[in-house]
């Protein structure tokens, strides 16, 4: 085997060794008290981690579970707006998190964080 080829395959497999596996959180309660403790915890993942820049972020919303928060009463915006906007601006984030609505019923949020080591 040449020793080019060698050195390129081991350089993927550290590269591949450093990526650890996604952080998961769940939330549920009152839509603000969500929002609330979504960036708390990124707050706190963000400090552990150490840079921002290796973070990608996906934020679950099952919409059963926010139907069920708006007929209560609670409202999204301009609540939701702010959220967002802080994440960027707040902490840095290289680019705003990925939204999925989900049709199942469960919590109301799941903040998933992938990062590099």
């Amino acid at each position: 085997m040449n020793r080019g080829r060698v050195r390129e395959s081991k350089r993927r497999e550290t590269r591949a060794a450093t990526v650890d596996g996604p952080l998961v959180w769940t939330f549920d309660g009152s839509f603000i008290t969500c929002l609330h403790d979504m960036e708390d915890t990124l707050r706190r993942a963000i400090v552990q981690i150490g840079d921002v820049s290796r973070i990608a972020l996906m934020i679950e919303l099952s919409l059963p579970a926010l139907r069920t928060r708006v007929e209560a009463g609670d409202a999204i915006q301009p609540a939701w707006g702010r959220f967002l906007d802080a994440l960027v601006w707040r902490y840095g984030l290289p680019a705003a998190p990925r939204i999925r609505h989900v049709k199942t019923q469960g919590p109301l949020a799941t903040l998933v964080m992938a990062y590099r080591s």
